[in-house]
């Protein structure tokens, strides 16, 4: 398969401004992700900005980045953007989070695995919970699957709702799963979501995949055993440093 993986990096952030470039332990967090996903089996990878000095610090290193918009909402449009971008045709298109610099190649080729199905529309990853915090969480969304393994629907919430049961042990009662946040993208499903607007349910919960579902769109999902370590703040990079 021809697949171009596409690494946001926006330089403005509410909570970590600049984080792209952030020192962890020699170098910075956009190297980190970069090289973990070129040890993938990805065609090619870039890295897609609205920032001269990510773009220059990428290039220093070796890498391929693109400059792109300001105002893109999300990584999905400015990962389309690059891809227009890019001087050569890709059957699919895998959104790599720009903070999660410990992201495993593995869990990459499990999204690119999910496109051979060849009605593979959209992709990304899962994991099992098994604790009542994480399930707990309303920052770790969850997703609830059909027996083929197409999310169903997302949510910030505990889904489903395990009646009569206390909530320390649903998690031992039903399998919950959470969303980790890497799509996978048929190009020209790509181009048709960005073409969307804003839903109402992506508006309740905030989760742009949202829109993709009450759309219509089916999205797969891969179940990895790793968890993903992102960077949102300061205090996080701390942890990951310590």
């Amino acid at each position: 398969m021809n697949i171009l993986g596409i690494i946001p990096a926006r330089y403005a952030s509410t909570r970590f401004p600049g984080k792209p470039l952030v020192d962890i332990n020699g170098k910075s967090m956009i190297q980190r992700v970069y090289e973990q996903a070129n040890q993938s089996g990805l065609t090619e990878v870039i890295v897609a900005t609205d920032d001269r000095r990510i773009q220059e610090h990428v290039q220093a290193f070796g890498g391929k980045a693109v400059m792109t918009a300001e105002n893109h909402q999300s990584g999905t449009d400015r990962c389309f953007e690059a891809y227009q971008l890019h001087d050569q045709p890709f059957e699919y298109i895998i959104n790599i989070q720009g903070d999660e610099p410990f992201i495993r190649p593995e869990q990459i080729d499990l999204v690119a695995a999910c496109f051979n199905n060849p009605h593979t529309q959209l992709a990304t990853l899962i994991k099992k919970i098994n604790s009542p915090e994480e399930l707990f969480n309303v920052n770790s969304p969850k997703v609830v699957i059909n027996c083929i393994g197409e999310a169903l629907y997302f949510s910030r919430q505990p889904i489903p709702f395990c009646r009569n049961v206390p909530n320390d042990i649903w998690h031992k009662q039903h399998t919950y799963y959470k969303h980790i946040g890497i799509y996978g993208y048929r190009t020209d499903i790509l181009e048709q979501i960005t073409q969307l607007p804003a839903s109402g349910l992506e508006l309740a919960e905030s989760l742009e995949q949202l829109r993709w579902l009450e759309n219509g769109f089916r999205i797969a999902t891969a179940v990895t055993e790793f968890e993903t370590i992102g960077i949102d703040t300061p205090e996080d990079l701390l942890r990951v440093q310590g």
